[in-house]
């Protein structure tokens, strides 16, 4: 195996800055267009085979270090007992949201293998195609939660923040419920044969530290100490999170993921020795070449050479991104930050 992203993960040279995507199978893919005119999300998740096809493409097609499973944060919301779409377009739409404590205990018990057995199925068979680490991953609490009392997608996160205002008692059995489910999905995936996993806090960044601290960083940390004992690094990812980094180091994970807004240079002298990982902008890729180049050379200088660094996005590959500015990344990556023989 190129072993390459999991040294950096674990702060040891390497010889080159490891490369992967957020969002690296998907849309921006016409490959991955093509499938999806026979399956919908939801149906490609739910059959493996499938699923290991998705995962590969960015592998096969630019050479990327590490491969993150093909799946949706909401993949395991279905057997909590939670009705849902996936609209196109919209993102997730939860049909009976969370709107008071009662509904807070109709939260049934996630188990991975008996409500995810086709995720679990899918790490198995990339395992025996991968030769780079697998990285699986899930939805961080609070995000999940979001979803779930917003009813889908939000601007400005009143309903979520409302709830957790005014009814703390049940906002922290909502957490417990949701934290406890991620680290059973988590841990299955670890199993299996995930190399790696990434909890994604995408909307984390829309809370003050205070209100971070008070209300959720406490099922942050209980999570990553469940999870420190699975032998696999763990990336604590969030967006607009500058603020949060010193709340969200101390809260846990083995790599700290920069988003685009927070410099990766203040980053690194503030967490230390903590591996971290970014923090390109996307919109980059949809830049000439000179300007995609000189924002590699940014921020592989703003790293100075220290290890423990992986190189992703500050968030998910854009729809309608060039495949073929994805290819230049990898390749400008690896050929930039070689350290010679």
């Amino acid at each position: 195996m190129n072993d390459t992203f999991l040294r950096a993960a674990r702060g040891q040279p390497t010889p080159y800055t490891p490369v992967w995507m957020m969002r690296q199978a998907g849309r921006y893919q016409p490959e991955y267009r093509k499938i999806r005119e026979r399956y919908t999300l939801p149906e490609i998740v739910r059959q493996p085979e499938v699923t290991a096809e998705v995962t590969l493409l960015p592998i096969r097609q630019f050479g990327m270090d590490a491969a993150i499973l093909f799946a949706d944060i909401t993949t395991p919301l279905y057997g909590m007992g939670f009705d849902l779409d996936i609209v196109e377009g919209r993102g997730p739409v939860i049909h009976n949201p969370i709107e008071s404590a009662d509904d807070v205990r109709r939260i049934h018990l996630f188990s991975a293998e008996a409500h995810t057995p086709f995720v679990l199925e899918a790490i198995r068979i990339l395992k025996g195609e991968l030769e780079v680490p697998l990285i699986g991953f899930a939805g961080a609490p609070f995000t999940l939660a979001s979803y779930l009392v917003e009813g889908g997608p939000s601007r400005n996160f009143v309903r979520v923040k409302s709830f957790m205002y005014a009814e703390e008692e049940a906002w922290h059995l909502l957490m417990k419920a949701l934290t406890d489910a991620m680290i059973e999905y988590l841990s299955a995936q670890a199993r299996a044969g995930a190399d790696a996993l990434q909890v994604f806090d995408s909307w984390v960044g829309r809370l003050t530290r205070y209100d971070y601290e008070r209300f959720v960083a406490p099922h942050m940390e209980r999570l990553f100490q469940r999870l420190s004992g699975l032998g696999v690094p763990v990336i604590h990812f969030g967006t607009q999170t500058m603020h949060l980094l010193a709340s969200m180091a101390a809260a846990g994970g083995d790599v700290i993921g920069v988003d685009t807004t927070t410099p990766l240079d203040w980053a690194r002298d503030r967490l230390g020795s903590r591996p971290v990982q970014g923090n390109l902008d996307p919109t980059l890729l949809f830049a000439p070449d000179a300007a995609l180049e000189r924002g590699i050379e940014a921020v592989l200088t703003a790293n100075a050479g220290r290890p423990g660094h992986i190189f992703n996005l500050g968030h998910g590959i854009l729809p309608g991104t060039p495949p073929d500015a994805v290819r230049k990344t990898v390749d400008w990556v690896h050929e930039k930050s070689e350290v010679p023989a």
